[in-house]
């Protein structure tokens, strides 16, 4: 039987390892259809095209290999967009595959006409239409290259008849399409960074999510420099929570001892890290940065050398240059600044803190502690981010994904899907917020559908609660009717559709809700009802700023007594 252009890219997709594809049938993907039938890959049909897109960021983040998503003519490809960012944005291979119209159609204004090529071009390293059957191997092997080497999104936009059509050849040079290797700084730049650790005598390592699978590397410098270790959002699960080296976050998803240590220290070294929010970093110059990809070095704070290059390799060249430090002052400083800390977000992660009222704090620290220790938790984007990041303490062997740089709020549960498709007996918790949850809750019933036991957690408090602390930070009362909506019952509309559903509204029920949760076979939703109005704990305000907290609340106090 000869193959077509579908069989011929199917058939690579497998060859390089992708064992999924996430996406919605329409004619025009029905000869993928039929390729994937006779292959071993396995289709997820989705609710959601964005749900497909999302499900494959959420796979490619987690492992660092291509996971892939489609969708048909017109609409169809176009509801993949908005997911595609959270891989774009996040630098996670992914390839998106658009079913299209004949080429004879071209033109016309057919019946769902677009040019995805256009749409997808901000989204995409790479985008291009297979226009012949000859065309199709180089280009396909064009497409998965530039998603390994940019680390984001290529796109291929697939006639109808094109895929159907008797393929010209097969895709040549297979065994290059595999992420790039890791590589080490060069001798002169691990030269310079060692003389000015050497000089230094304060110091402080911040690690990124470049620094996965480093964690030995990190504990050894640390170590041998007696440097606390501090860590990005993306570099929480890097090791564990109660690591004495591992002193936390910085910014919003942070500590007060870590933002003083950033401050006061005399040299910061950010390895593997692009940390955007510039006003949390020195201002001195006394940064060095290590990262695998150049364009980050320098872009965030005044820097005093940037090297390229992969964390464990050069970490590892690095501890065979600097000398050790044996003055334990300022590490000691930090340890008890941070004990200090950790003790405050206990009594607030503490249920009994209230009778009648679920703290959000202790949502997160609930299911921190019923967790298994190699679970995934994915969160999602808002107020809720800082409650599952700040309270959540990882056992070192747990993963965290989220959309940290796109921050897209009703990414958790798609992703979430994604990953767990990859081992169905590992337990993968999606902790989301309610508004979160409601933008894509169609994506339940894909977890139901494919008998992927997600756990989705949410914290109820029947508003978008980061956009009032936003306004608020401004010195704006927050505009009620936009942000605040009715909900349904989660628990009910989870075993409506097949899953289970436990609710808990005082603190009492807490643990039993979310421990049944976990226990279970299959998916299911947690409803926890939060107290609305929980105020986070910030690491670091400016005056301006406490003041328009303070003009805000005015604001909404006059708001309440006029009744506008």
């Amino acid at each position: 039987m000869s193959q077509t252009v579908a069989d011929v890219l199917v058939g690579v997709l497998e060859q390089i390892g992708v064992r999924h594809i996430f996406g919605l049938i329409g004619d025009s993907l029905n000869p993928i259809a039929d390729a994937i039938r006779r292959s071993r890959i396995e289709w997820i049909g989705v609710r959601h095209e964005e749900g497909a897109a999302l499900a494959a960021a959420g796979q490619a983040k987690l492992t660092g290999r291509l996971a892939v998503c489609a969708g048909t003519t017109g609409p169809g490809s176009n509801h993949l967009v908005a997911g595609l960012y959270e891989a774009g944005r996040e630098h996670a291979p992914v390839l998106a595959l658009s079913g299209h119209m004949p080429r004879k159609l071209r033109g016309t204004d057919f019946f769902q006409a677009t040019e995805p090529d256009l749409l997808f071009r901000d989204v995409s390293l790479y985008t291009q239409t297979i226009s012949s059957p000859a065309q199709a191997p180089a280009v396909i092997h064009q497409a998965i290259a530039a998603a390994y080497a940019g680390r984001g999104v290529a796109h291929l936009t697939l006639p109808q008849d094109v895929l159907a059509s008797k393929a010209q050849g097969g895709v040549s040079s297979v065994a290059t399409l595999k992420p790039p290797a890791e590589l080490a700084a060069n001798e002169q730049d691990i030269a310079e960074i060692s003389h000015r650790i050497n000089q230094a005598g304060s110091l402080v390592i911040m690690c990124g999510s470049g620094c996965h699978g480093a964690a030995e590397e990190l504990c050894a410098l640390s170590d041998r420099l007696k440097a606390p270790l501090i860590h990005s959002v993306k570099g929480k699960d890097i090791m564990p929570y109660d690591d004495l080296r591992w002193m936390g976050g910085i910014g919003m998803i942070g500590t007060r001892a870590v933002y003083n240590a950033i401050m006061q220290c005399d040299l910061l070294l950010m390895v593997g890290t692009d940390y955007p929010f510039s006003n949390f970093l020195p201002t001195g110059g006394n940064i060095i940065q290590i990262d695998d990809r150049p364009q980050a070095l320098g872009r965030r704070a005044p820097t005093a050398l940037g090297a390229v290059g992969s964390a464990k390799p050069t970490l590892k060249l690095l501890l065979e240059r600097v000398a050790p430090k044996n003055d334990t002052a300022f590490f000691d400083k930090v340890t008890t600044e941070r004990r200090k800390w950790d003790e405050m977000l206990d009594k607030q992660a503490d249920p009994a803190r209230s009778k009648d009222r679920i703290h959000p704090q202790a949502v997160a620290r609930t299911v921190s502690e019923l967790a298994k220790r190699d679970a995934v938790f994915v969160f999602d984007t808002g107020l809720n981010t800082l409650w599952s990041a700040n309270w959540i303490r990882q056992s070192g062997s747990q993963r965290i994904v989220g959309s940290f740089n796109n921050a897209a709020v009703g990414t958790a549960l798609g992703q979430a899907n994604g990953i767990q498709v990859l081992d169905r007996s590992r337990q993968v918790i999606a902790l989301c917020g309610d508004g979160g949850f409601n933008m894509l809750m169609c994506e339940f019933l894909t977890a139901v559908q494919h008998q992927l036991p997600v756990k989705a957690v949410i914290y109820n408090n029947s508003a978008f609660g980061l956009i009032t602390l936003e306004a608020e930070s401004v010195g704006l009362p927050p505009y009620r009717k936009g942000i605040e909506f009715p909900n349904p019952d989660f628990a009910a509309l989870a075993r409506a559709c097949g899953g289970h559903g436990f609710a808990a509204r005082k603190p009492g029920e807490l643990k039993a809700a979310i421990g049944e949760a976990l226990a279970v076979d299959g998916p299911a939703i947690v409803d926890a009802v939060v107290v609305a109005n929980e105020v986070p704990n910030l690491p670091h305000v400016d005056l301006d700023t406490i003041g328009n907290y303070a003009l805000a609340k005015i604001k909404e106090a006059v708001l309440a007594v006029t009744g506008s």
